[in-house]
């Protein structure tokens, strides 16, 4: 089978790539493809003729978001339209990544995958946006993912930028009141691999098991990668607001997202995500 990846240089596709062994795999960085280009996308996906498209790609940065609108959504909406069209009309099955950014964040349970949509800022809109382009262009056939708080030992990420900035500083002030579930890139990767040998249609969502605010999750980057030699000893890392932490966009204060769709349609194992933290940062001090 030849499958199309777009995105291929992100972390994600960094750790999907190796993981397509037996596939026919078109690997497309921005230099093969940039969505920004919405024209050349169709032309580009038919003369290619994939039998299955995995679009990785998007818009990611969040607060550039708010005064990078257009740019945004040209990416995150108009170019995910052109592949959808482009799937469309040579009947190939298609998987994107959303995020849970779709959501507004104040509920307190976990988002269901038919939850209403309010997302509060550029970014979120952009990729809501994106979804609904695939529902109007490409309703059947079309697989939609939606992750978050995505870290791996390659590209940038929070855990990479804990990492770097405790060898840095010895007190860290860190955001405790947005909760949400950090979602290793390798275990997004596999679930992927698993749709696309199992097949599937429309919305998913994928994290690790659990819940985590970010102070959490610092703290548990540190605390494992003390243990591993990756950071210094001593270094003091305080809780504190979201209002102490401004930034141009908001985020959303919840977004764990109910998993178990995805665990019914593709026996996906729950593994919590501090286990899948050890086992990235493992990698990490493996390779250092």
């Amino acid at each position: 089978m030849k499958v199309l990846v777009i995105g291929a240089q992100g972390q994600l596709g960094q750790c999907l790539i190796p993981r397509l062994d037996g596939y026919e795999v078109v690997a497309a960085s921005r230099s093969e493809l940039d969505l920004s280009k919405v024209t050349n996308i169709v032309p580009y996906i038919k003369d290619i003729s994939p039998q299955y498209v995995i679009n990785l790609s998007a818009y990611t940065a969040v607060d550039k978001a708010e005064s990078e609108v257009e740019l945004a959504h040209t990416i995150n909406e108009h170019a995910v339209a052109s592949i959808a069209q482009a799937c469309r009309d040579i009947d190939c099955p298609l998987l994107h990544v959303s995020t849970d950014f779709v959501f507004g964040g104040d509920k307190s349970e976990p988002y269901a995958v038919d939850a209403a949509c309010q997302p509060i800022g550029a970014y979120g809109k952009s990729k809501w946006a994106g979804e609904q382009a695939i529902a109007r262009y490409k309703p059947q056939g079309s697989i939609i993912i939606r992750t978050a708080w995505l870290y791996s030992d390659v590209g940038a990420n929070f855990m990479l930028s804990m990492l770097r900035l405790m060898n840095q500083r010895d007190k860290l002030g860190i955001v405790s009141d947005q909760i949400g579930t950090p979602t290793s890139a390798h275990s997004l990767a596999r679930i992927i691999v698993r749709f696309l040998q199992q097949g599937g249609n429309g919305i998913y969502h994928w994290t690790d098991a659990g819940v985590a605010s970010w102070y959490d999750f610092a703290v548990a980057i540190y605390e494992e990668g003390l243990v591993r030699g990756l950071v210094p000893p001593g270094v003091s890392i305080a809780p504190i607001t979201t209002a102490e932490y401004p930034t141009p966009a908001s985020r959303p204060a919840f977004s764990v997202l109910d998993k178990s769709r995805t665990y019914d349609a593709v026996q996906a194992p729950k593994i919590h995500w501090r286990e899948e933290l050890r086992q990235v940062l493992d990698r990490l001090a493996d390779n250092s």
